[in-house]
């Protein structure tokens, strides 16, 4: 075996010997009505194909600024399709993304409150008339998707000016619920999604607000230009049977097909 062969040869064996590197996580950005629900379709979708995602949760409006500023996020799912448009409207995604739910809101009382729930929000007025209300608990409207769908509903229904001395906000829906159940908040408006998972579920009552009071929370998610393949793959996991099942158990409305 000449020299050059040898050396070919140890080369090869060399690469074959080096262990193959595993593609990094890729950090997922999502608002903050997903959180069980992502979690649940991120353990199923690891359990299936053996890839991992990392989950960031926030308001959308935030996470919106800080991919423009620059974050290493690689897919990120709004609760408003305009921040997932204004990405790609940058030049920072692969394309227009895809529309995969829509979101509802409630109204929500803590045990013992004095907040009587109902869908046209009939006990919140009846309690804001005896003066009733300390604190009532929405996510801040000029970052948040269900913010502003609970500003609409509160308007809405005339209640704006009344409640708006007792409002607590929350960064995201996720603080909201948090304010919602602590302290002395009587309620407030927050994610159906959150509602019906276990750690909320269990702590109060809720009635679902129509969504003739409030404009349709479309929730749409985009590919960034730096996503890696595993990315891409659960971009597309996320599009199909047994993730909308999911998504459907947590009071969201999916698209057809």
């Amino acid at each position: 075996m000449t020299l050059v062969r040898l050396i070919g040869l140890v080369a090869v064996l060399l690469c074959a010997a080096e262990p193959v590197r595993a593609q990094k996580a890729p950090l997922v950005a999502a608002a903050a009505d997903l959180r069980f629900a992502l979690e649940s379709i991120a353990q199923r979708f690891t359990g299936e194909s053996g890839e991992r995602v990392e989950l960031v949760f926030g308001s959308s409006g935030t996470l919106t600024r800080q991919i423009i500023d620059g974050a290493p996020f690689e897919l990120f799912l709004s609760a408003d399709e305009a921040f997932a448009e204004t990405l790609a409207s940058a030049g920072l995604t692969r394309d227009g993304g895809a529309l995969y739910a829509v979101g509802r809101i409630v109204i929500f009382a803590p045990h013992r409150s004095p907040l009587k729930v109902d869908a046209r929000l009939e006990g919140l007025r009846s309690l804001l008339a005896r003066g009733g209300v300390t604190r009532f608990a929405i996510a801040n409207p000029e970052h948040a998707p269900y913010g502003r769908a609970a500003e609409a509903a509160l308007r809405a229904t005339g209640l704006w000016e009344s409640v708006k001395p007792s409002l607590v906000l929350g960064e995201n829906i996720a603080q909201a619920a948090q304010f919602a159940t602590t302290g002395n908040a009587v309620g407030g408006v927050l994610a159906y999604s959150l509602v019906l998972a276990p750690p909320l579920s269990e702590r109060g009552t809720y009635a679902l607000i129509p969504d003739s009071l409030h404009p349709p929370l479309r929730q749409r998610m985009v590919l960034l230009k730096r996503a890696n393949e595993t990315a891409q793959r659960f971009y597309r996991y996320l599009q199909q049977p047994a993730a909308r099942e999911i998504l459907r158990t947590y009071g969201f409305v999916v698209p057809q097909g």
